[in-house]
């Protein structure tokens, strides 16, 4: 009956979510699942291409280069209007440099490609998440973070086990070659063109939120910006980028360490499946609680505290799979309701129609930790891998120190309005 009535909850509050707010979680969740078709297939697919492992790291930090230089840019574009528009053509873009990279004549030229998809994509992360805050009011923004960062989580962990099948299923071997590696990518890149032309007719027109006309479009003013943040948000965004070096360093090497220890792609999918459903069960269940404790940023220290101790012993484990099914699992849902309030925290720093721009910023600072967090951690892990998670767990505690300091310095503001 509890069971009953929770659905029941769930069913009403999803029901009354304005429109655009339910579009924008539908588009995010198909999102998750078509741009990690090829996440689970890269390490093999870098092996059978004879490629160094070294290239493995370096190629997502490519990547997430182009979401740091794409974020500002996107997000300040797309402040001045038909940020429609802008999330078709970067993810047009995204699909090119798919397509490119994974029939690329040599690796130099696939370090090229792995940089335009993220910058391309980097115009639907940031203007898809500004088109949601500018929907939501206040009193429910927390939960509609959480649920659009879980339903891609979700779609991400079902893109993973699509993939897993992708290689295994003799029809899809067959029929599309899925064998081949470098034919997912091409199923990716085919699957986010539909994506894109179905987000040009459903999402709606947008409008020109910040009206200047005086001062032409500069992109650079995306970047000159910063200088001009409050710098309790500019201490707290630095934050954010140490826990995105430690976070990236797990997520992206734990596929690693289970592909050396010769897990296969299906065992690495169905696991990443998993972490997804577990998110959304965080998102629905502990994120509205912890909204309503009006404590977010002991709740951010805690969580981030937690994280490094669990990170630090897990991957200590000699039976890898029985840690990651159990311990591993409460670091996701840490994750899952940590996202949120920092989101939250950042997004109440943007003057009305500047959405775009401000949480544009934040991708950048949160792509610092993609950029060099693979980089880092593979040299590591080339040295020892268990390095690489003893890095990340090192990067949450530094992430700790400095969310301290945000907290004390808003902690005195109060106090001196209080004065």
């Amino acid at each position: 009956m509890i069971v009953i009535n929770k659905f029941k909850e769930i069913f009403n509050y999803l029901i009354n979510i304005p429109k655009p707010v339910l579009v924008v979680f539908v588009i995010y969740f198909f999102q998750g699942v078509i741009h990690n078709l090829g996440h689970p297939v890269t390490p093999a697919f870098v092996d059978q291409q004879g490629i160094n492992d070294f290239y493995f790291g370096l190629y997502f930090s490519c990547m997430a280069l182009g979401l740091l230089v794409g974020g500002p840019i996107w997000g300040y574009l797309g402040d001045r209007g038909n940020k429609r528009l802008y999330i078709v053509v970067g993810l047009l873009f995204y699909s090119l440099a798919q397509y490119l990279f994974a029939f690329a004549s040599n690796q130099y030229l696939m370090l090229l490609w792995r940089f335009m998809s993220g910058f391309g994509v980097s115009a639907s992360v940031t203007l898809l998440l500004s088109h949601l805050l500018e929907h939501s009011d206040e009193k429910n923004r927390t939960n509609y973070l959480a649920w659009f960062q879980a339903l891609f989580v979700l779609g991400s962990s079902i893109g993973y086990m699509i993939a897993g099948q992708l290689t295994v299923n003799e029809f899809f071997i067959d029929v599309f070659h899925t064998n081949q590696y470098e034919n997912i990518f091409l199923i990716q890149a085919i699957w986010n063109v539909l994506h894109a032309i179905i987000i040009f007719f459903v999402i709606g027109k947008t409008v020109k939120v910040v009206k200047d006309k005086v001062e032409k479009a500069n992109i650079f003013k995306a970047f000159t910006d910063i200088k001009k943040l409050d710098s309790t948000l500019l201490l707290f965004l630095i934050s954010l980028a140490f826990i995105s070096l430690g976070a990236i360093s797990v997520s992206k090497f734990i596929e690693k360490i289970m592909y050396t220890l010769t897990y296969t792609e299906e065992q690495i999918s169905n696991f990443v499946g998993l972490t997804g459903f577990v998110s959304l069960g965080a998102t629905i269940l502990i994120v509205p609680i912890v909204a309503k404790i009006k404590r977010d940023f002991p709740i951010m220290v805690i969580i981030q505290i937690l994280s490094a101790i669990i990170i630090f012993i897990v991957f200590r484990q000699n039976d890898l799979l029985v840690a990651l099914y159990t311990g591993f699992l409460v670091y996701v849902v840490l994750k899952a309701v940590y996202t949120p309030l920092e989101q939250h925290y950042i997004s109440s720093h943007a003057p009305k129609g500047k959405y775009g721009t401000i949480m544009g910023v934040r991708q950048m600072f949160f792509a610092f930790g993609l950029v060099f967090g693979p980089l880092i951690a593979g040299a590591l892990f080339e040295l020892k891998p268990i390095y690489a998670f003893d890095f990340s767990a090192s990067m949450f505690i530094v992430g700790v120190i400095l969310l301290m300091f945000v907290g004390k310095r808003i902690k005195k503001a109060n106090q001196n309005l209080d004065v």
